[in-house]
């Protein structure tokens, strides 16, 4: 239903018919198939790379620095880059890697190389806020580098660490909805196939209730365990 020929509370009601939701619960799979896959990649490779940013650092517990500048240097250029130019340029590496560049799966190599360089200064950020005073009292206490990142520094960060992969996830979900007009397929494909080339508003209503309504269960999701973390502490 367009709203060139009908009222928007009609077209809204039928965002929520059946006929309407046949065409949006396939795309909704498609869409958690690609946040999902890529979330993974996104926390494991963003957290490695965020956690030799700090090791790394002129400050950090194994300075380096030909490693931190280069390491930096490469991630300021994907993070220089709009998200829709990243998915031009991973289209022909989807190609190669995959034999097609237009899929979930050859979207998931697009969200993961814009999503990667963001997470990991956001990890950087979140280990930088740690107080100096813990990491020298463990050093006092005889700790290795690795007891010291793995027993101090991130579990002292978690909350914010947390919150930071979940501001990360977020951004994933609003990728998927760009990749769509490449050809990427679920959501996005929908909203600008039908919502937009095809004027069926009511698809394009029902689309952007689902991206709010999965948005906010991830924000929801990911305030809940950082809060529970920091009661644990009595922080708040």
């Amino acid at each position: 239903m367009s709203l060139y020929k009908y009222s928007f509370w009609e077209v809204f009601k039928h965002a929520f018919s059946a006929e309407v939701w046949e065409e949006v619960l396939p795309a909704l799979g498609e869409t958690m198939y690609m946040v999902l896959v890529s979330s993974v990649f996104v926390l494991l490779f963003g957290l490695i790379l965020g956690l030799i940013l700090v090791m790394t650092a002129p400050d950090g517990l194994m300075p380096c620095a030909p490693v931190h500048n280069v390491l930096g240097a490469l991630i300021n250029c994907f993070r220089s880059l709009p998200q829709v130019i990243i998915i031009i340029v991973m289209l022909p590496v989807a190609r190669a890697l995959l034999g097609k560049s237009y899929g979930s799966n050859a979207c998931i190599l697009s969200l993961v190389a814009s999503c990667v360089p963001l997470f990991a200064r956001l990890v950087e950020s979140s280990l930088l806020e740690l107080e100096k005073g813990k990491i020298e009292a463990a050093k006092a206490m005889g700790s290795t580098n690795a007891q010291i990142l793995f027993k101090v520094m991130v579990p002292e960060s978690l909350p914010s660490l947390i919150r930071a992969f979940t501001n990360a996830v977020i951004i994933v979900i609003s990728m998927t909805a760009l990749a769509g007009s490449f050809g990427a397929g679920g959501i996005g494909y929908i909203a600008v196939t039908y919502g937009f080339t095809r004027y069926d508003h009511d698809l394009l209503i029902a689309t952007i209730l689902v991206l709010i309504v999965i948005v906010q269960a991830v924000q929801f999701i990911g305030n809940l365990f950082s809060n529970l973390i920091l009661k644990k502490r009595h922080l708040i």
